[in-house]
């Protein structure tokens, strides 16, 4: 038996999703079908697949769940957050500009504003070591760690999802392919983590590459620029209010210190929609 969803592709700065409605359709999709699904070459493809769902609570819009290329589900995603706006509300599921909406992560509350980018309410970064989780302590605003034999400085926390964030004299050099991947599976970090490299241009603006936990290096990564933004502000390197440019684009970053959300605010866009095919 084959079964036909239909899917709507769309983009953050370059960050890819497929987008599934799950609300007027009952869609369960197995990790294998999932990761088929984001396959470049087999499937649609994309970075991570955003499942669409009636909220579980009284006190929220939407339920969405976030799943990677590699079919894992995982907490939180700040540019598909922002495409989830435009989604819902492109699909006549909300009239709402600002929207609650429930995450594996927590929930997030973005709203469409009036020149068509979107702002979100990211949360509040956590830094205890169970909150991330982190093998270790990440109280203070760095921590070192083992990679592969050489002695690498982090700024562990979490934005709904972990975030081990470097200092890089030059992003375009840094060693996001090599050292990603051994970053994302590092024993200290026993979900695995999201692999941040930032380069510091001023005290407002920063550069930013993104290995992603089951995605590899994508063109932008929203909690990992926040997440970014969080650790200069607490190593005393950045103002408040910062611009983070990704190899996709650019996102406005705010954050005014602990005990106070995170601001996102950037683009989403509409590519293609379309059937997908899959084996029931």
């Amino acid at each position: 038996m084959t079964i036909r969803l239909k899917f709507t592709k769309m983009q953050g700065l370059g960050n890819d999703f497929v987008m599934l409605d799950g609300v007027r359709q009952r869609i369960e999709l197995s990790p294998a079908q999932i990761a088929r699904l984001a396959d470049r070459h087999f499937g649609v493809g994309c970075d991570q697949v955003l499942l669409v769902e009636r909220p579980s609570r009284a006190d929220v819009d939407f339920r969405y769940r976030i799943f990677n290329a590699d079919g894992a589900e995982v907490e939180q995603c700040g540019n598909g957050a922002r495409c989830f706006v435009h989604f819902v509300r492109d699909r006549g599921l909300t009239a709402k500009r600002t929207i609650r909406v429930e995450t594996l992560g927590g929930v997030i509350e973005p709203t469409l504003e009036a020149d068509g980018q979107v702002r979100v309410d990211m949360g509040v970064p956590r830094f205890e070591s169970d909150a991330i989780p982190f093998v270790g302590d990440s109280a203070t605003a760095t921590q070192s760690l083992d990679v592969a034999g050489e002695s690498v400085t982090i700024s562990a926390l979490s934005m709904g999802n972990p975030h081990a964030v470097q200092l890089v004299p030059d992003v375009e050099a840094a060693p996001v392919a090599a050292q990603g991947p051994l970053l994302e599976r590092h024993p200290h970090f026993p979900r695995g983590v999201n692999a941040s490299y930032m380069q510091v241009v001023d005290r407002a603006n920063i550069r930013l590459r993104v290995w992603e936990r089951g995605a590899g290096e994508t063109l932008a990564c929203g909690t990992g620029a926040c997440a970014a933004v969080v650790a200069g502000i607490r190593r005393g390197l950045l103002d408040s209010t910062v611009r983070v440019g990704t190899r996709g684009g650019e996102l406005a970053i705010r954050w005014d210190g602990p005990g106070e959300p995170v601001l996102m605010t950037g683009p989403a866009t509409t590519v293609f929609e379309g059937e997908w095919q899959v084996d029931a």
